[in-house]
This record gives structure tokens, C-alpha cells and sequence, in this order.
């Protein structure tokens, strides 16, 4: 693994990542369901966390606004 990855740095820019996933995530969803006329919430709830895990895993590989 490369030196710069599981740093302060790679930390709060995987979890700024990773929740801006979940949010995107749950306004999809959310509109989805509005257009159908109901919003399943655990659903939208483990979707949302699901993307955000996808997220943190792929930072992994890698981000680019972290240099250290």
C-alpha cells in the first residue's frame, strides 16, 4: 500500500467522500420513491450506508486530493 493512504488526510477525505455518496444516495432514492408515492425507508437507509462503504473501499485505490 502506498504511504499516503489511512493518514489524517486519506481519513477526512475518504469520509467527506463517503458521506457525500450517502447523501447523493438518499436524495436518489428518495425522489424515487416520492414518484412512485412511497419512500421505503430501510431500504433507502441500507442502500445509503451500502454506498458509503463502496466509497470508503474505493478510496482505497486511491484519491487524488491526497498528496502526503
Amino acid at each position: 500500500m502506498e504511504k499516503h493512504i489511512f493518514t489524517k488526510a486519506w481519513l477526512k477525505a475518504a469520509g467527506i467522500r463517503a458521506l457525500r455518496t450517502v447523501a447523493q444516495t438518499a436524495v436518489a432514492s428518495i425522489g424515487t420513491g416520492a414518484v412512485m408515492g412511497d419512500v421505503n425507508w430501510p431500504a433507502l437507509g441500507s442502500a445509503s450506508l451500502l454506498a458509503g462503504i463502496l466509497s470508503l473501499l474505493t478510496s482505497v485505490a486511491g484519491l487524488p486530493e491526497v498528496t502526503e
